[in-house]
């Protein structure tokens, strides 16, 4: 069997929805400005995702109330735990064939000053053809829009890409951009050469989760997951 195809069968065979390789030699310039010089080491990027429940994503407009807020905070930490297990079971068996890999997890903050990973998964997902970076900054497939977990094993394995970036079909709407409660987003459409900054504030993001806190509400928000007409097809 195929590299590739035993890695989609395991992935597959543990609930994965989307399987894709990236060719990550593109975005050398971008990933250099998290982790210098990692592409020597691992130049292709498996990346994997599942499909958050919409029935746990389409309550989020009514994130007060404690049952709406618990479930979307469960189904978001149980799918990252999911897909770490996942990583690390197709790691394990590229380690055994010979290759090197760094599975990164999928939801673990390496940056306090940028409030960000140490890789970006959403990145892998779109060099992979898996979907475009909305104006969310999150991953839009076309199949579920937003409302994937992402996260990515880098490797020196030798994989083909899987696809391209997909083309941007968010068009006019900033459904995302006007619901989000702080204005996180300045509703700039994805542009390689622009860091993410000119998008998305993710301090207001952080501030917002420790104010719900200190009012004694679940830190839960989702709600530009939650609107985008992609995920809700």
């Amino acid at each position: 069997m195929a590299l590739y195809e035993k890695i989609k069968e395991i992935a597959e065979n543990d609930g994965v929805e989307f399987v894709g390789v990236a060719d990550l030699t593109p975005a050398r310039e971008f990933i250099q400005n998290y982790a210098q010089d990692m592409l020597d080491s691992y130049p292709k990027a498996i990346t994997l995702g599942i499909r958050l429940l919409d029935d746990v994503v389409n309550p989020l407009t009514l994130k007060e109330e404690k049952a709406v807020a618990v479930n979307y905070l469960h189904a978001y930490e149980i799918t990252n735990q999911r897909l770490d297990i996942i990583s690390y079971k197709i790691s394990n068996f590229l380690q055994k064939e010979g290759f090197r890999v760094l599975p990164i997890p999928a939801s673990k903050r390496c940056d306090d000053e940028r409030i960000a990973a140490l890789f970006s998964h959403k990145l892998a997902a779109h060099l992979a053809g898996i979907g475009w970076i909305g104006k969310s900054c999150l991953l839009i497939s076309p199949e579920a829009g937003p409302r994937v977990r992402w996260i990515t094993v880098l490797t020196d394995a030798p994989l083909e890409a899987t696809g391209t970036p997909l083309e941007d079909s968010c068009g006019d709407c900033s459904k995302c951009v006007d619901i989000c409660p702080v204005n996180a987003f300045s509703g700039r459409p994805f542009k390689a050469n622009e860091p993410r900054e000119s998008r998305y504030d993710a301090h207001k993001c952080e501030k917002y989760f420790e104010d719900l806190e200190k009012s004694g509400e679940m830190p839960v928000c989702g709600l530009c997951i939650h609107v985008c007409p992609h995920g809700q097809k």
